[in-house]
């Protein structure tokens, strides 16, 4: 099992995002100004899948802890901190869906020849992700779709990580009960959400959400895993 975003993919850096979403909506804007700008969306954690906030605001603060289980929470819970870093153009909507795009999102280097090494011994694999949009595409339009048996995303089953169920879910897609649980491996980035898939007898392997350039080889341990051996289920 794989978390998406910090694991298997990064979002694309916040400049690039904000300038994104400024071009689609006919803005213009000075090379200056994205980087301030770019800077505030950063301070407030309002980019999905890039730095999160130190503390959402207080009226915020239940939408954000549940804003994995639906899709309008989520979209609520990243606009309104887009509306709080104080833009001077109305972009809150086009930045949300920006970060949708396959555009937004660049595999790891080792991503695709992880996937599709374990496709090639048998290996199942899933995707169990905390997001409030179908990532599917994503998967789709960078060539790994194929090597993925299973997605199993909180806003489709409203439930989130850390919840066991959610990671039982995605067992239940791959087939694996009983005794075979116990070599089941979830790779992630956080230790809080990815680390309760340990509550059902998992192994957790954590990978640091660096940026791609920084982080060319991460994935690779998950090949010599017992888990990641050829004819292992």
């Amino acid at each position: 099992m794989f978390d998406f975003s910090g694991t298997l993919f990064r979002i694309e850096p916040c400049e690039r995002w904000l300038a994104g979403a400024l071009a689609a909506e006919g803005f213009e804007a000075d090379d200056v100004d994205i980087a301030k700008y770019a800077g505030e969306l950063e301070r407030v954690g309002a980019q999905p899948g890039g730095v999160m906030p130190d503390a959402p605001p207080a009226d915020l603060a239940e939408l954000w802890e549940s804003r994995d289980l639906t899709a309008e929470r989520h979209r609520a819970a990243y606009t309104a901190l887009s509306r709080s870093a104080g833009l001077p153009w109305d972009v809150h909507d086009a930045l949300y869906e920006r970060h949708r795009t396959p555009a937004a999102w660049q595999p790891y280097p080792d991503t695709a020849q992880v996937l599709a090494r374990l496709h090639e011994r048998g290996v199942p694999v899933a995707v169990v992700s905390n997001i409030g949009w179908d990532l599917r595409p994503i998967f789709r339009v960078h060539g790994v779709a194929d090597h993925v048996d299973a997605f199993v995303l909180s806003y489709e089953h409203e439930v989130q990580k850390p919840d066991p169920r959610l990671f039982r879910v995605a067992l239940d897609a791959l087939g694996i009960t009983g005794a075979d649980v116990r070599e089941a491996v979830m790779v992630g980035d956080s230790p809080a959400a990815d680390g309760g898939a340990a509550a059902l007898g998992c192994r957790v392997l954590l990978v640091d959400p660096l940026p791609v350039e920084r982080r060319p080889d991460a994935l690779l341990p998950v090949l010599d895993l017992p888990g990641g051996k050829e004819g292992a289920h």
